[in-house]
């Protein structure tokens, strides 16, 4: 496992981007709900067939968004069967934004969303990403 790096608190576009360890680790299907059967509900997803976490090694970087944090933006999560750490949060166009909240469902209260494609598409962008569709084969 790779060290992650932040100067001063809490990491920006800047400073993921010379971390390509870390930007290479992104899973980008990830979602809140897959990461709680994965990480939080041993057993419970027996439907999900060959995606579990193997060992206590394991762990998931990916993005989310939270619907009642102002200003909005997406927060990088490290998770692992110890925990969740949020590695950074980063401003994004609010229209990307509230597109995700949409597209996934907003529910009274504040709900816990995962960036849509087009947000995906904007953040890989953003930190000079791997292509997000580079294990995709056209005929």
């Amino acid at each position: 496992m790779n060290e992650i790096v932040v100067d001063g608190g809490n990491m920006n576009f800047g400073q993921l981007k010379t971390q390509r360890h870390l930007v290479n680790a992104i899973d980008w299907t990830m979602t809140p709900e897959k990461a709680v059967e994965m990480y939080l509900e041993w057993g419970t997803g027996w439907v999900r067939g060959n995606d579990f976490v193997a060992s206590a090694g394991d762990e998931s970087i990916y993005f989310v968004l939270y619907d009642w944090i102002w200003p909005h933006r997406v927060t990088l999560i490290r998770r692992t069967v110890e925990g969740a750490e949020e590695i950074g949060d980063f401003e994004v166009p609010e229209e990307l934004f509230m597109a995700s909240c949409e597209e996934d469902g907003k529910l009274p209260g504040g709900t816990v969303h995962p960036p849509n494609k087009a947000l995906k598409k904007w953040l890989c962008e953003k930190i000079n990403g791997p292509p997000l569709d580079w294990n995709v084969v056209e005929n």
